[in-house]
């Protein structure tokens, strides 16, 4: 099918258009590369060095002989979104083009407001493109475990039923963001659900997990297609920044007592989830809504995980349990419900400890590109 990756330059993003187009789909690249520039910004960059996108499409199109198009422009240019929706006339549009990183919505009021603005107007935009233009698409929207919080019951898949007094309803699960970034997501949960409603669109949201694991099967095939692995407080995930600290000989920062509990997804799952979604699409004027990930593990179990691995590479490593910089519970209850994209042919890969050793060696092998000083946590939600 013809299908738009927004966000096709970022870490989700860039696997998974290589993913559909590999598999036959005729894909084009929506970014406006504002990811590369925070880099900058923040004074890091990718543990694994990454090529220009031009670099990467070229390169992909010698090794494939599948062409990527790509459209450089950011969806809150509602006129240039529009025109790109009526050159493409995508049948699925697959939407990763937002600021996803909690650290980086608190670092202050500027930095909220943008992800803010960003996050809500830019799917807004997408959303009044798609009925406009293009409304039997179906839109492919990443959302995030986030939402949910962590509620002392099960976590559903989007939508819980109620009883309540005498009577009942199959409600939106309540949510409960733990972040700027993380209310951004929930509103626009709240914006596509209205226009599906209203409208008579079709999308998917797919609440994704922490995801781990740097490369595909495509990524992997050449330099140039390398995949982003960052490693900083403010986008690197906690196993990035535990693989990092231990291939430098720093101590594993556990924010507080570590047992926040997440779902965690490796990145070749998530480029399949992808696909499943759009080979499966939701119906006119549904919502559907898929919890996506694969596991669930605890900060602490993972800065475990990590330690008992590292030896194996001569890498001597400890724990270190530093002052929480979030406002989060750090011992709750946590179960959540994953069982949808499972339903349609999603075959689970887990975390092992091949897989660890594997991120600890590309750590320790670049560890040059490592910048100590971004590992320890720089901003507070206090």
């Amino acid at each position: 099918m013809r299908v738009i990756v927004c966000g096709g330059d970022g870490f989700c993003g860039w696997p998974t258009a290589l993913h559909l187009s590999v598999r036959g789909h005729d894909v084009a690249i929506v970014d406006s590369l504002a990811r590369r520039q925070w880099d900058v910004e923040l004074g890091t960059q990718s543990l694994l060095p990454i090529a220009s996108l031009e670099e990467r499409l070229q390169r992909w199109e010698e090794l494939t002989g599948r062409q990527v198009r790509v459209h450089v422009g950011d969806l809150t240019d509602a006129e240039w979104l529009a025109g790109v929706l009526r050159a493409e006339r995508p049948e699925g549009i697959v939407h990763f083009a937002e600021q996803r990183s909690a650290p980086y919505s608190m670092i202050d009021r500027q930095h909220a407001v943008f992800t803010q603005v960003n996050n809500v107007v830019g799917t807004l935009n997408l959303l009044y493109g798609i009925k406009e233009i293009v409304p039997t698409a179906h839109l492919v929207k990443l959302g995030t475990m986030g939402e949910y919080g962590t509620p002392n019951i099960d976590i559903e898949e989007g939508y819980i039923e109620i009883h309540h007094k005498g009577r009942s309803d199959v409600l939106p699960y309540p949510k409960q963001p733990g972040s700027m970034y993380h209310l951004s997501k929930v509103h626009d949960s709240h914006n596509i659900h209205f226009c599906c409603r209203t409208w008579g669109l079709a999308a998917t949201d797919l609440n994704q997990g922490v995801v781990y694991g740097v490369q595909t099967a495509e990524t992997a095939m050449d330099p140039l297609l390398w995949n982003r692995f960052d490693t900083d407080d403010v986008f690197g995930t906690a196993l990035n920044r535990f693989v990092a600290e231990a291939a430098t000989g720093h101590d594993l920062t556990v924010y507080g007592a570590g047992g926040q509990t997440r779902g965690w997804i490796q990145i070749r799952d998530t480029v399949r989830c992808i696909e499943l979604a759009l080979l499966h699409p939701a119906r006119p004027g549904e919502f559907r809504v898929f919890n996506q990930f694969t596991e669930q593990f605890s900060v602490l179990e993972l800065a475990q995980r990590v330690a008992a691995v590292a030896p194996s590479l001569g890498l001597t490593v400890r724990i270190a349990h530093l002052p929480n910089p979030r406002v989060e519970r750090e011992a709750h209850y946590y179960n959540a419900a994953h069982t949808a994209l499972v339903g349609l042919g999603l075959e689970p890969h887990r975390l092992d400890d091949h897989l660890l050793r594997e991120l600890l060696t590309l750590a320790v092998q670049h560890q040059d590109r490592i910048v100590p000083a971004k590992l320890l946590p720089r901003v507070s939600w206090r």
